[in-house]
C-alpha cells in the first residue's frame, strides 16, 4: 500500500492534495511518473483515478471515510498484495506501445478495464484501447495492422482465418472475453408476441454475421420452426446502434450484446425477451486477440498481453467486484453509459422491463477458456447456414485458431485454475452438441441452407 517515506512524496491518499497526472511535488519519479506516484504505486493511483476521475470528489470522500478506511475499502475489491507481488516475466518485450481495438460493451469488460486498473501497465506495457464504432471495422483495422490486437467477437478469427467474409489472414484467439452476457430484446409493442413461432415477417438485428449473436438467433428461431433467411430480416446493425433502431421501428428486436439489453428498458422501450444463457449456459461471447504475424514477431509482448487480460478477467469473474467494475467502465472514454444500467448487468440485479426484478448471478460471467470444442461448434454454425462451403477440418481449425495451450499455460503462471481437456460437450436448447461428430450435427438439423 501507497506509504510515502517523506512529507514530499504525493499521497494518492492524501485529502488535502490532488492526485494530479503529473506529481505536484515536481519530483522525478523515475518510469511512472506520469501517474504522479512512485512505481509502487501505480496500481492504486490508477484504481483511484478510475473510481473518482474528478479529483474534488475525490477528496471529499478521503476527508468523509479516512485514508486508512480508504485504503481498506481499495484492498477489499482488489487483490493489491498480489498483483503488486506478481513477478513479470523478465524476458524483453519486443513491443511495449499497443493500439487495442475494442466496441463500448460489456462483453469487453476484461479488455477494457485492464486499462484504468494499470494491468498492462503492470506488464511493462503502455496500451491504448481504441473505441471503435463497429465490427467490420475491428476486422479492416486488425487486416490494416492498425491495431496490434483487439476485441473479437469469437466467430470472427475462424472466418478471417478461413477468407469468410474477407481476404485470408491467419488470427488467433488468445482468450474468451466472456461467457453468456447476451439477450433478445423486443420492441415493447411485442408484448404479446412472446412464443416466437409468431415472429414471421419481423426484423431483427444482430451486430455481424460471424457472431455468437447471429448463429444463436438463427437457432432459436429454427427451433421455433421458422427459416432465418425466409421468415424473418436479420440485419446487421452496430451495438450503439441498435436502441435507436428499436426506438424508431427499423428493426422489432435484436440478439445483442449488453449493456444495450438493458439500455433499452432504461429507455423504456423494449424489454428482455429471453437472456442467451437460456439458450446455451455458459456459451462464448466475444473474446481477445490478435494475427498470428504479431505473436509469431512478438511473442513475450503477447504473452504480457495475455497475462493481463488473464488478470482482469479473474478478477471480473468474482461477483464481489462486479459494482466496482461497472464504475471503472462506465465513462465515456470506455462504454460512454450510465453507471446503473452496467450495474444491473454486470451484478445481475436487473428490471427486465416486464415489471420484474430479477436477479440472474451468471447473467453475464468472464470465464477465460478457449475451449475448442466452442470453434468446431461456431464452425457447424457457419456450415449450416452456408457461410462457408464444403467440407470442414473442424479439430484443425479450432486447434490452430483457439489457443488453448497457451491461454492455460499463461493461466497457470498466474496462479489461476487451468482445466484439463480441449472438446468438452455442451447443451444448447436441450441438444447435446458432441464435438466429436460435427457433421452428423450439421446434418441433424430439420432447417439449414443445406437442408
Amino acid at each position: 500500500m501507497s506509504s510515502p517515506s517523506d512529507s514530499t512524496a504525493c499521497d494518492l491518499y492524501d485529502a488535502d492534495r490532488p492526485l494530479n497526472m503529473r506529481c505536484a511535488c515536481g519530483r522525478n519519479h523515475g518510469r511512472g511518473a506520469e501517474i504522479g506516484v512512485g512505481p509502487g504505486d501505480k496500481l492504486e493511483a490508477s484504481l483511484m483515478k478510475a473510481l473518482f476521475p474528478d479529483d474534488s470528489v475525490r477528496r471529499n470522500f478521503l476527508r468523509a471515510v479516512g485514508a486508512s478506511t480508504a485504503r481498506a475499502a481499495i484492498a477489499s475489491v482488489l487483490p493489491l498484495g498480489t498483483l503488486q507481488a506478481m513477478a513479470q516475466d523478465k524476458a524483453p518485450l519486443e513491443k511495449t506501445n499497443l493500439k487495442i481495438g475494442f466496441i463500448p460493451i460489456t462483453c469487453a469488460t476484461p479488455l477494457i478495464m485492464a486499462h484504468p486498473l494499470g494491468f498492462y501497465q503492470k506488464q511493462g506495457l503502455n496500451v491504448e484501447v481504441v473505441k471503435t464504432a463497429g465490427w467490420a471495422l475491428i476486422r479492416d483495422k486488425m487486416l490494416n495492422k492498425e491495431y496490434d490486437a483487439t476485441h473479437f467477437l469469437s466467430p470472427m478469427p475462424l472466418a478471417i482465418s478461413m477468407g469468410a467474409g474477407s481476404n485470408q489472414v491467419a488470427m488467433n484467439v488468445a482468450t474468451i472475453q466472456n461467457t453468456n452476457g447476451q439477450a433478445i430484446t423486443l420492441a415493447n409493442k411485442h408484448r404479446d408476441r412472446r412464443d416466437p413461432k409468431t415472429w414471421k415477417g419481423m426484423k431483427f438485428a444482430v451486430p455481424f454475421e460471424y457472431s455468437m449473436h447471429n448463429f444463436l438467433l438463427r437457432y432459436y428461431v429454427a427451433e421455433a420452426g421458422l427459416n432465418p433467411d425466409t421468415d424473418i430480416q436479420i440485419r446487421v446493425v452496430p451495438p450503439p446502434e441498435m436502441v435507436a433502431n428499436l426506438r424508431a421501428g427499423n428493426i422489432d428486436g435484436y440478439l445483442g450484446p449488453d449493456p444495450f439489453n438493458q439500455r433499452a428498458v432504461f429507455e423504456e422501450i423494449g424489454f428482455l425477451h429471453l437472456l442467451t444463457k437460456d439458450l446455451w449456459n455458459g456459451h462464448p461471447c466475444c473474446a481477445f486477440g490478435t494475427s498470428t504475424e504479431f505473436i509469431e514477431k512478438n511473442p513475450n509482448t503477447f504473452a504480457a498481453l495475455v497475462r493481463s487480460v488473464l488478470t482482469a478477467s479473474a478478477m471480473a469473474r468474482d461477483p464481489k467486484n462486479r459494482e466496482l467494475i461497472a464504475k471503472v467502465i462506465a465513462p465515456a472514454q470506455y462504454l460512454n453509459q450510465p453507471e446503473t444500467v452496467i450495474n444491473q448487468v454486470l451484478t445481475g440485479k436487473f428490471a427486465d422491463g416486464l415489471g420484474n426484478i430479477r436477479t440472474v448471478p451468471d447473467r453475464a460471467d468472464f470465464d477465460p477458456i478457449p475451449w475448442q470444442s466452442m470453434a468446431v461448434w461456431m464452425l457447424t454454425q457457419m456450415k449450416r447456414w452456408g457461410y462457408v462451403k464444403g467440407d470442414v477440418n473442424y479439430r484443425q481449425i479450432a486447434e490452430k485458431v483457439f489457443l488453448l495451450t497457451d491461454a492455460r499455460k499463461r493461466m497457470k503462471e498466474l496462479g489461476q485454475s487451468a482445466p484439463d481437456g480441449a472438446y468438452p460437450k455442451f447443451t444448447i436448447m436441450g441438444k447435446v452438441f458432441d464435438p466429436a461428430k460435427p457433421d452428423d450435427y450439421v446434418k441433424s438439423f430439420a432447417i439449414s441452407r443445406m437442408a
